[in-house]
């Protein structure tokens, strides 16, 4: 790593990111960065468990004057998204993560960066390392598979902690006190396809160089969703030619808004020109309505020639095509009591194409598990219509705002007297793991933070870099505070 990468402060938190970085940890390949875990603990001869999921707790005494107080629960996730550029060779599964300084920003070369949630893991193992910070007993978590499906948070024993205070470091924006989010529920709707041979052109139609995002914290914003964009050129398209589905394919992750669709289709050799012409139109109308906010957007059709290709039926291509369309996407309701706050929304995060079925996956979002319930309603609704099943991922409850919380009063008070200024008490329309554990341990008084954090789940990613001191220093303030 560069000199000017190993000057950066706070130096021990750094440094640990950059280790963290080395290790591959998307969700569901987080083994190895469990056990780095465990090592360290070893290492710092602190106590430690690793369930069988691969969560880690670790476990340290209060320093002087602390050694009697309640513990205080310190919690991150251990995976990460892993989203890269088109052109990169990037292997999330043995490649380390590329860091790059951006003038103030953290960043990483051509891939999502992992500060979500790499950083809390950091700022934990730098807690854990030091001589000098006054503190309670710490009992650190690391949970794993948040990304997708919060598995670890799910799995957990919360019985060996013993405190009743938990910050949670997986917020995004410095200055805010996260203390309620949406839940969620995720669903796939699964397309049972015939195929037939033909012979015709088969065009690959691309959507690409969407900004994409957090599908919560970002779906404010309506960023394109190259999903629904490819619904809509192809719906353009079937109204105008006889047409074929062979494939559909785009996303990664239900819980990022989709930043690329490649759909392959068959049509009769004479449509090709139409074919061509829709979809310029279709991008023309496209890029007037979004006014500039997707400025590296590409809508493109390739000619692959004349073949013969196994295709989708025409009564399955249609349905396939109608359910794309007329799917809802995007922010649905906004809360009535917080301005500005999204209540429920939903994502369609990935579509697949099988042999015998296409795959169409949603993420729905909301803080009102009424809400949350009836959308999920209109899917299967819209399912059935078109002769789909659906299938329910996972499921998880919102984190209700809790009035009494002595954690939340120390950390509104230290704030204001460290920066001058109140913080924000807020709640986001994003997923966190806090909502699971009060599901199981309804005595926790649960605060999140973070540093400033934005495009997360996203190839431009990226850390305020000073932002990190602040939240540090804040964080070892409550610390402090706590005795």
């Amino acid at each position: 790593m560069t000199t000017e990468y190993n000057s950066l402060e706070p130096k021990k938190v750094f440094e640990y990111f950059r280790k963290l970085s080395d290790i591959p940890r998307g969700t569901f390949n987080t083994k190895a960065v469990s056990d780095y875990c465990v090592e360290f603990a070893k290492e710092h001869n602190l106590k430690y468990i690793q369930d069988d999921a691969n969560n880690v707790v670790i476990w340290k005494d209060g320093t002087k004057g602390y050694e009697n107080s309640e513990p205080v629960i310190i919690q991150g996730h251990l995976d990460m998204v892993c989203e890269k550029t088109p052109d990169s060779n990037h292997d999330f599964m043995k490649d380390p993560i590329e860091l790059v300084i951006d003038g103030k920003y953290l960043k990483a070369k051509d891939t999502s960066l992992g500060a979500d949630d790499g950083i809390a893991v950091a700022m934990t193992l730098a807690l854990l390392d030091s001589t000098d910070i006054p503190h309670p007993p710490i009992e650190a978590m690391f949970t794993i598979d948040e990304e997708t499906g919060m598995g670890g948070a799910n799995a957990i024993d919360l019985s060996v902690l013993k405190g009743h205070k938990l910050i949670n470091i997986d917020s995004e924006e410095e200055g805010f006190l996260t203390v309620g989010c949406a839940g969620a529920v995720r669903v796939a709707v699964k397309h049972p396809v015939k195929r037939e041979h033909k012979t015709g052109n088969v065009l690959t139609l691309t959507i690409k160089g969407l900004r994409g995002g957090h599908s919560g914290q970002e779906i404010h914003q309506q960023r394109g969703n190259a999903n629904k964009m490819m619904g809509r050129l192809l719906h353009n398209i079937s109204k105008e030619v006889e047409m074929n589905l062979v494939s559909v394919e785009g996303g990664t992750f239900d819980n990022v808004i989709t930043m690329k669709n490649v759909t392959s289709i068959l049509v009769k050799e004479g449509d090709v020109e139409a074919v061509s012409k829709i979809v310029e139109s279709t991008k023309e109308t496209i890029l007037d309505e979004l006014l500039g906010d997707e400025p590296n957007i590409t809508i493109t059709c390739e000619n692959e020639g004349c073949k013969e290709a196994d295709v989708i039926t025409k009564e399955g291509t249609d349905n396939v095509i109608k359910y794309i369309i007329c799917a809802i996407d995007g922010a649905v309701a906004f809360a009535r009591k917080i301005e500005g706050l999204v209540e429920t929304s939903v994502n369609m995060g990935k579509i697949t194409t099988e042999e015998n079925v296409v795959t169409v996956s949603h993420m729905i979002r909301s803080s009102v598990d009424s809400e949350k319930w009836e959308l999920r309603d209109r899917f299967v609704a819209l399912a059935e219509l078109v002769g789909a099943t659906t299938e329910l991922l996972e499921n998880y409850p919102a984190w209700q705002y809790r009035d009494d919380s002595p954690l939340r009063e120390v950390m509104v008070e230290k704030y204001k007297e460290m920066f001058g200024e109140d913080t924000k008490v807020i709640g986001i329309h994003a997923g966190l793991e806090c909502g699971l554990f009060l599901g199981k341990r309804p005595d926790l008084d649960c605060v999140s933070i973070g540093p400033n954090l934005w495009d997360v789940h996203s190839i431009n990613e990226r850390l305020e870099i000073s932002s990190v001191g602040r939240t540090y220093d804040y964080v070892k303030e409550v610390l402090a505070a706590l005795k």
